[in-house]
């Protein structure tokens, strides 16, 4: 067999750009096969615009509530159309990083079409108007992505509904939006499109916010709801229809809601139609490609990564196993995903950061451990600016960190060393005695672990050793003054 390329990338999001960049930089021959947009959902319709709206919407609500700090501004009026401009201009400005230029400045042969297996190493590439194209590699990466998920609901095939896809093309602020899902995205976009000015119900038929720690979850329940969100957990959803002003939504039992806007927002399903996965002998469940630690599919020459294999479906989740792909292709290394310190991090206002292992999911898993809590209430910076809500936790057990929880404004960023801690590259030790500067929501790190010495540092031991050099010195003091 002639091979065409050293290795071929379905699919240019988060991870096939980092799986194909980086086999590139170390030399190889690399082709990139994309559909629809680079950059993937992240960038286009994910990460960035929801970030960006939810940017937009903050400052709004600073400027309707800094009269809480003497700070009083006028009516605040929304712009809609300079806030889709925002997010609009968030996207192009960070679009050049995942352009097609870029990677091709990295020698990686960018395609424009649509991928579909025909052996398993051999990969057809529809260009349209340009024609087929057959590639051949030894070895392939997968990096499919996902699409949003949409619930088996009577009568929602006959309204219109948004997903992430279509939010951000939205021209006009919602008047009500109705979202499925107390999820992450559900109550993040709740959360923006509140404080921009609409009416907002969130129905969900489980508990919000239900992979996170319950305690800090309150804390960001509390929020949203002091906001106005309207928030329906355990409610299922028995028909959906078309009214003239915008969706009718009936809950059991016998309840109902109606909104201008419905958004689905219960979670993402792997996109593998059309890929002819049997041809490449690749397996894949319900929930996406099946894969081993090394992310190598069934086939062993093909791999899979990001949101179309079965596993976490996170921005860098997808980035991180871009490059152990990356580094098992092109160095021949056997790197393994390793998830057990992966951040998950919800940006509502409070944000909600958890790495590892919640306190509930710890105690079912080890019984016994240890729990230390640092309130953000007693931080001198979370103090004088005025946003005390929010707390750190850090679980132990058996002597190690297993999970950490941060509630709070910018929760997402205490995480780092946390990470690095748990991921063995760096100890508890070594935090707990870091110089952190004053004022900053860092201190509350050194504070967690510190906690964790502190018995012993202040214990009997330390107290008794403590006297007695104090009792030495003042022995020696007192002889020295006799004779002086």
């Amino acid at each position: 067999m002639e091979w065409t390329h050293d290795l071929v990338v379905i699919g240019a999001g988060a991870a096939g750009l980092t799986a194909a960049g980086g086999a590139a930089r170390f030399g190889l021959r690399v082709a990139l096969i994309e559909r629809d947009r680079m950059g993937g959902e992240c960038l286009n319709s994910g990460c960035v615009p929801s970030k960006a709206l939810l940017a937009a919407a903050r400052r709004a609500h600073l400027l309707r509530t800094g009269g809480t700090m003497g700070v009083a501004g006028s009516d605040v009026a929304v712009d809609y159309a300079g806030v889709r401009a925002h997010v609009q201009g968030a996207i192009a400005a960070i679009a050049p990083h995942d352009s097609p230029e870029r990677f091709r400045a990295w020698g990686v042969e960018v395609i424009m079409g649509v991928a579909r297996f025909t052996g398993r190493r051999t990969v057809e590439v529809a260009q349209g108007e340009a024609g087929d194209r057959t590639l051949r590699a030894p070895r392939i990466v997968i990096a499919a992505g996902s699409r949003p998920a949409v619930p088996d609901i009577e009568g929602l095939g006959s309204v219109p509904f948004l997903t992430n896809e279509t939010l951000f093309d939205l021209p006009v602020l919602p008047r009500h939006l109705v979202i499925f899902g107390a999820g992450a995205v559900g109550l993040e976009m709740a959360q923006a499109f509140r404080r921009l000015g609409a009416a907002v119900t969130v129905i969900e038929a489980g508990q919000a916010l239900a992979r996170d720690d319950a305690e800090a979850a309150a804390t960001v329940l509390r929020q949203l709801a002091a906001e106005g969100v309207a928030l329906r957990t355990g409610t299922r959803i028995s028909q959906v229809s078309a009214v003239p002003d915008g969706v009718r939504v009936e809950m059991s039992p016998g309840e109902a809601v109606t909104g201008s806007h419905l958004l689905l927002a219960v979670g993402r399903k792997p996109s593998l139609h059309g890929l002819g996965l049997d041809a490449a002998g690749v397996a894949a469940g319900v929930d996406g490609v099946t894969v081993d630690r090394r992310r190598r599919t069934s086939n062993s020459a093909v791999f899979a990564i990001g949101d179309c294999r079965a596993g976490p479906r996170l921005t860098h989740a997808a980035g991180y196993e871009g490059t152990v792909a990356a580094m098992n292709i092109a160095l021949g290394l056997p790197a393994a995903a390793d998830f057990a310190a992966l951040p998950a991090v919800t940006y509502t206002d409070p944000e909600l950061a958890q790495l590892g292992l919640t306190e509930r999911a710890a105690r079912e898993r080890y019984g016994r451990v240890r729990v230390d809590r640092v309130a953000f209430a007693d931080n001198d910076r979370a103090v004088a600016e005025g946003e005390t809500a929010g707390f750190l936790k850090v679980i132990r057990a058996r002597g190690r960190v297993v999970g950490v929880t941060t509630v709070g404004a910018g929760a997402g960023e205490l995480v780092l060393p946390w990470s690095l801690l748990m991921r063995g590259k760096a100890s508890l030790w070594a935090v707990s005695g870091t110089v952190v500067a004053y004022p900053t929501r860092s201190e509350a790190s050194k504070a967690a672990a510190f906690a964790a010495y502190e018995g012993l540092i202040f214990g009997r031991a330390a107290r008794g050793w403590a006297r007695t050099l104090a009792a030495a010195r003042r022995g020696a003091a007192s002889l020295y003054g006799r004779h002086h």
